[in-house]
């Protein structure tokens, strides 16, 4: 969204440009930061945004295959937590890492040893033990990019990539602060989970539609 004040034009982003009359090109002059308090006071516009460094990003929203995906795999984990304890929850929610770095992960799980952090009537202010995200055209190159390395950052100890496209799974681990090349598995195959104990999963479940 921009808006225009005068001779500049002020993104939604907290971007400054001023305008040459001549092309209408903005020439960034500054930019400043949002806080996840400020963007907690904008009005609800129904889209999802994330702060990376304070810099503001709109989520895209999901296409029918995304979200077929991503409710298979929400149902695993739900099996999973009501006979092994935690906390599945999926988006939107947010997970403040802090003032200006917050992320919606399509689904988040907090292990059994870690669900108390989680305070059911305020923001997710701890990483989960897993996060996932269900990939798409439009944002495969942000989720294996800035967001798997903000994850990363702040120590999110499990990160899996869904990618309904391709049919595929991709568990990656945390170890010494960096994620290790990830275990992927495809149809035919199956996957588990070095964090969540006793987790596994056909791959084939997660697609209900023929292959």
């Amino acid at each position: 969204m921009l808006h225009k004040q005068g001779d500049a034009v002020w993104h939604a982003s907290g971007t400054a440009g001023a305008v040459d009359d001549a092309t209408m090109a903005p020439v960034q002059t500054s930019r400043r930061k949002v806080t996840y308090a400020e963007l907690s006071t904008w009005p609800d516009d129904g889209r999802r945004y994330e702060l990376y460094d304070g810099e503001v990003s709109v989520v895209p929203a999901p296409l029918p295959r995304h979200q077929l995906a991503m409710l298979e795999l929400e149902d695993r984990l739900r099996t999973y937590v009501s006979s092994h304890g935690g906390l599945v929850l999926v988006s939107p929610i947010d997970i403040v890492f802090n003032s200006t770095n917050v992320l919606q992960p399509d689904i988040v799980v907090f292990s059994a040893a870690r669900r108390h952090v989680v305070e059911l009537d305020a923001p997710i202010q701890e990483p989960p033990d897993v996060a996932v995200e269900v990939i798409s055209p439009s944002t495969a190159t942000n989720d294996r990019g800035r967001k798997l390395r903000m994850f990363e950052r702040f120590g999110v100890p499990e990160y899996w990539i869904l990618d309904p496209g391709r049919e595929r799974i991709e568990v990656r681990t945390l170890q010494e602060g960096c994620y290790l090349e990830p275990a992927s598995a495809g149809r035919g195959g199956r996957f588990s989970s070095p964090v969540l104990a006793g987790f596994s999963c056909d791959v084939d479940s997660l697609f209900p539609w023929p292959a």
